[in-house]
Order: C-alpha cells, then structure tokens, then sequence
C-alpha cells in the first residue's frame, strides 16, 4: 500500500507485524538472547545514518573483522571498549554495493538494531544525519492491535512520557541522550507501565519499579549506536 508522508511525497508501506510480539522479540534481543529479526528487505538505512557502532572487548569475532585503524577507545567507556565510526559520506566502512562486508561477524549494537522501535515507541528520530532512518520508519505499520498491542502501546508510550519527565529518578548512567537511546530505554522499563493504574502509584513507588526493571547498570556507551563520541 502507497501513502503520503509529511511532505506530500510517495511512501510504500511495511508490514511491522504486531506489536506485542515485536516487543517480546526486541526484548529479548536486547537481554543478548538472539538477534533482531528485523524484515528490512534492501533497506541499508541505519548502515548510512552516521552512526556511531559501539563494540566491547568480548566481541572478540567482530573486532577481528574489523581493521583497527576503523576504531577508537570510547570516550567515558572502560579500556577495551570502542567505537567504529563512519566516512564522509555517513556509510559504515563496512557497507558495500553487497551489503554488509561482515554481516556474519557484525558487532551487537547492529545486531540488536531495529528501527521499528520508534514506531512502536512514539519517538520521533530528529538526530542530524538520521533522515534515511527517519524516512523508513514512516514506512512501518503494525499490524491492527489487538488488545494486548493496545497495551503495549499505552504502556511504551508511558514510559517515553516518564523518562522525559523524571530523568532524574533514572540510575546513574542511563539517562538517554539521543533519540535511539530514548526509544530503546522506553523497551527496557516498559514491564514498570504495564499497569493501566500505574500513575495513581506514589511517584518513588514507580522510581523503584524502573529501577528494578533495569537491574544493575554496567557502564553505557551512551545510545549504542548514533552516540556520537563525548569529550572524556
């Protein structure tokens, strides 16, 4: 199906699948557990997008992929981990006409990329270089909602609302500070706002819930990928 986008211009559209599943899915990627199964077709978007990929020292199969003189130390990361940064054009150095040169051996933060978390989200991408990814996430449709999708909307729109709101309350070193991060953190605590009658709850009461859902925080590389490199 053909649509218009927000300037006039033809867009065909792509099946997200639904929502609750998609959640499910990404969660369990994020907890390390499989990849993202993201239907992206030729779609090379977030390969082109300016993006900082994050790479840690236990990623012992892609940093061998990879020249090092591709990589730089993480600026506010413990020594091993680093970045891979892009050339002048956005692209990854790793992309070709063909795809991705390491596809098999690509870091984590590309495997568990998935730009369908902004539709499912509600966060709009307004990062500098982002449009391609900004364009392809218009694309995305869910699937009609069922009411277990309605849910999970309600519940990562929330969740969005409160880090927006109350960052503060966030553990020490998760505060998002661009628009990926925001988005995939909304997924992270998302279990805290699945009660419809969450915000009737004591405002600390919610802070603790967060908190819980997050577990111990090892040190953040910033948003994974997108986090532009900050002075130590």
């Amino acid at each position: 199906m053909t649509t218009m986008d927000d300037e006039g211009l033809e867009t065909e559209e792509h099946s997200a699948g639904g929502l609750a599943d998609w959640l499910r899915g990404m969660r369990s990627a994020l907890r390390g557990e499989h990849d993202a199964d993201v239907p992206c077709g030729g779609c090379t978007a977030c390969c082109r997008s300016s993006q900082f990929v994050h790479i840690g020292p236990e990623e012992t199969d892609a940093l061998a992929a990879i020249p090092p003189a591709l990589l730089f130390p993480a600026p506010q990361m413990p020594e091993g981990h680093v970045l891979m940064g892009y050339d002048w054009q956005g692209r990854c150095p790793m992309l070709t006409d063909a795809g991705c040169s390491i596809y098999e051996h690509r870091p984590r933060t590309c495997r568990t990329y998935d730009c369908r978390v902004f539709a499912a989200s509600g966060v709009e991408i307004d990062d500098a270089g982002k449009e391609m990814i900004a364009a392809r996430v218009r694309q995305w449709r869910f699937d009609d909602p069922s009411a277990a999708d309605r849910r999970v909307q309600d519940a990562l729109r929330s969740a969005v609302r409160y880090i927006r709101e109350h960052g503060d309350l966030l553990p020490e070193g998760s505060e998002p500070v661009t628009a990926t991060r925001l988005a995939v953190l909304a997924v992270e605590i998302v279990e805290a706002f699945l009660d419809p009658d969450w915000e009737s709850q004591p405002l600390d009461v919610t802070a603790q819930a967060v908190r819980v859902t997050l577990g111990p925080r090892p040190p953040q590389p910033g948003s994974g990928a997108g986090q532009p490199p900050r002075d130590p």
